[in-house]
């Protein structure tokens, strides 16, 4: 099992449930879990990719097998294919300006507490995105579901406008931030 409580996935697209799957509207792939991880890790990178900076082919990675990953650390989320390193050498603290910060907070309050970035760790890793609950829990569904909706209809969806200084939105990014540092 990885931190996050995903069973660990030996390989990738064979036999698995991780497959490398393309990132809509980025030119990019990237090795995830399938289905509602997928749902809503791509949502993440997309929103990266369109809001904080333009994503190129060595900014992104998925999937990897366990060797080098502490199990005990949220970084083993990988091996299970339920985490993304979106600019893997950008990992110490400080590596984004305020304003790429400020959309990244609202995109996992986008996310509904269902993700949690490696910048709010205790050992601080700000290239790591990676599911915050288990296989079992019912939010992990409804968000997969909700942007699945959104990105068949047209303007929702990762890549619309979205205006990150709306007080309630900078609100709901805060409580967020609260709540996962809190436990």
């Amino acid at each position: 099992m990885t931190a996050n409580g995903w069973p660990v996935q030996a390989i990738a697209d064979r036999d698995s449930q991780v497959y490398t799957r393309t990132v809509s509207g980025t030119g990019l792939s990237v090795p995830v879990w399938i289905g509602d991880p997928e749902a809503i890790l791509l949502h993440v990178v997309r929103r990266f990719h369109y809001e904080v900076d333009q994503l190129h082919s060595p900014d992104l990675a998925g999937w990897q097998k366990t060797d080098g990953l502490d199990r005990r650390k949220p970084e083993s989320n990988l091996a299970s294919g339920t985490a993304v390193r979106i600019r893997p050498g950008a990992a110490a603290k400080g590596s984004l300006f305020p304003l790429q910060e400020l959309v990244v907070r609202d995109i996992l309050a986008d996310c509904q507490g269902t993700v949690r970035w490696g910048g709010d760790d205790s050992s601080v890793d700000e290239s790591l995105f990676y599911l915050d609950r288990g296989p079992d829990d019912a939010e992990i569904r409804k968000i997969a579901d909700m942007f699945r909706t959104a990105e068949t209809t047209p303007g929702q969806g990762a890549g619309t406008e979205v205006n990150v200084h709306a007080a309630a939105r900078r609100k709901r990014a805060k409580q967020l931030v609260r709540q996962q540092q809190a436990g």
